[in-house]
């Protein structure tokens, strides 16, 4: 089998973990998009569902709390994060996530959809490429953003105007496929760092 033939192991990061969220929300509705991408394999992490400390000295819920997300950010050839801004800045929990792993991210792509008011989440976008650069990953350039997010969707967890967030999310997503081939290629070929 070819690496071509192979679907990408994407990991889908829900970046957020305050009580009523909208994450989940966007979170359904781009696993669909995801999903329906024959070159893809999603696997959710969620924020909320990790309980990583805030102190990095290790003790054994640290250890306990990394071996449940860890192989799954280092199986995946590729990352979506899903952001809401907060304070023209994404999630402290995200944050976390990001700082207590660092090999998992090397040589790989990440995409990103960002959600709020009227930035709709790209200012928290913007700081998260920043962040990934600093861990040798590679962030692809178009992204999906969901402006006055809770106004955009209906009750039934769909945009109201789809057209646009589906063409952006195809873009994105044919993006993060090319990156994640050639990255994952060269990976095999030759070790990232040696």
């Amino acid at each position: 089998m070819q690496i071509t033939d192979t679907p990408l192991k994407v990991a889908l990061v829900i970046g957020s973990n305050r009580h009523g969220r909208f994450g989940p929300v966007v979170a359904d509705w781009l696993l669909d998009r995801l999903r329906a991408h024959d070159d893809l394999l999603p696997e959710v992490v969620d924020v909320a569902e990790t309980d990583l400390p805030m102190s990095f000295a290790p003790t054994a819920d640290t250890a306990t709390a990394r071996a449940e997300v860890t192989p799954k950010l280092a199986a995946a050839d590729a990352f979506v994060v899903l952001t809401p801004e907060y304070n023209h800045s994404y999630p402290a929990g995200l944050k976390n996530l990001i700082d207590w792993h660092y090999t998992e991210w090397q040589a790989k792509p990440v995409a990103f959809v960002s959600y709020g008011g009227v930035s709709g989440g790209l200012r928290a976008v913007e700081h998260l490429r920043q962040v990934f650069a600093e861990l040798h990953a590679v962030t692809v350039r178009d992204t999906v953003s969901f402006h006055n997010a809770g106004g955009s969707f209906d009750d039934t967890g769909q945009p109201k105007d789809p057209s646009g967030p589906e063409a952006a999310a195809k873009g994105m997503l044919d993006q993060l496929v090319w990156w994640g081939r050639g990255l994952k290629e060269a990976r095999e070929k030759r070790p990232y760092g040696t």
